[in-house]
């Protein structure tokens, strides 16, 4: 019998396990994904301590999944992935195909949506079972552990910035310069984006430089955030990816008129934003999340052309529990990624 190995957690806020299973053969529409990295996501801890419904234990987490096709179930049909391509799965892990959203072809709003972890085991495993529909394909010289992350946090701030309102020129902030932020910035800056870093502390201004970013913002020295934006003209796009509304309410005041404040950073908190603050400038305020497997396609291919990568921590497959408490402490810089190497 052929064993995998999976980093599981058995009870809701459980420490992770090490265990054996059977390897599973795909059904029809799915492949079998040999793992060769997957990173570790703050939105892993609502699986893992069941903060979303319908969680069941034990769980696998991870939705930043790279490896290579090691099996393809039936009527995959032609086009799709073949067995040995590299491939990568992010947060969207998959849709149901007949909703109203997946009929517009808005697959990643789709209410059915198979997120890994969640929808069915995640990348915290040696092997992973997923719709081919989920796959996208990893551009060669990207590795592994550098494509892992793009399928959730590259693409989200990759897409966040391509689909809001700013164009090449335009000044655009990015609200923090962590595990989303770092790639934000870079992004922005290859855009062709006035780029704008925001975050706390003066220290953390040659690192905002060495990203890409033409201006920093030291959200404690004193000034305003939306203050010292309008002093450089008002941003056309802020890309808020720091997961603290009152830091994401600070940079509202300094939209351009009709400017917009993409939120792709998770807080449970309302945001302090008044309807006339909007209303005089015309200003918008929306969520973005994540993107489908063309997006992350996209998202990879940009990357590599452009030379962005996500700073990352390897670790090993059996340090699943270490490595995600390091991600949850604040002391990763920045991504967690687990290989199985």
């Amino acid at each position: 019998m052929s064993t995998y190995r999976v980093a599981q957690v058995s009870a809701a806020g459980g420490p992770f396990e090490l265990v054996e299973r059977e390897v599973p053969r795909p059904g029809p529409g799915q492949a079998r994904i040999a793992v060769e990295a997957c990173g570790i996501c703050h939105s892993d801890a609502f699986f893992v301590t069941a903060g979303m419904p319908g969680i069941t234990f034990p769980v696998v987490p991870g939705h930043e999944i790279a490896g290579r096709i090691a099996e393809l179930g039936e009527g995959t049909g032609d086009g799709s992935p073949q067995v040995g391509d590299r491939v990568a799965v992010g947060w969207f892990g998959g849709s149901c195909g007949h909703c109203r959203s997946c009929r517009e072809g808005d697959f990643i709003v789709c209410p059915n949506l198979k997120v890994p972890g969640w929808a069915y085991d995640g990348g915290f495993a040696e092997q992973v079972i997923a719709p081919v529909d989920a796959l996208a394909r990893i551009p060669d010289g990207l590795a592994a552990s550098d494509a892992g992350p793009m399928a959730c946090a590259g693409v989200t701030t990759y897409n966040g910035l391509r689909r809001s309102s700013a164009r090449p020129g335009d000044l655009v902030a990015v609200l923090g310069i962590g595990g989303l932020g770092h790639l934000g910035v870079q992004y922005a800056a290859a855009m062709g984006f006035e780029t704008v870093a925001i975050a706390r502390g003066a220290e953390k201004a040659g690192f905002a430089e060495q990203l890409g970013a033409h201006h920093y913002v030291d959200s404690t020295s004193g000034t305003p955030v939306a203050e010292a934006l309008r002093s450089l003209g008002g941003a056309r796009a802020v890309l808020a990816t720091a997961g603290d509304a009152e830091a994401i309410t600070a940079t509202a005041g300094g939209l351009a008129p009709r400017g917009e404040l993409v939120v792709i950073g998770a807080s449970p908190e309302p945001l302090g934003i008044s309807p006339v603050q909007l209303l005089m400038n015309a200003n918008v305020i929306r969520g973005h999340p994540s993107g489908t497997a063309r997006d992350v396609e996209d998202t990879m291919a940009f990357s590599a052309l452009h030379g962005i990568r996500p700073m990352t921590e390897t670790v090993p497959l059996a340090q699943a529990g270490e490595a995600y408490d390091k991600m949850l402490s604040g002391a990763a810089r920045f991504r967690m990624v687990l290989t199985t190497d």
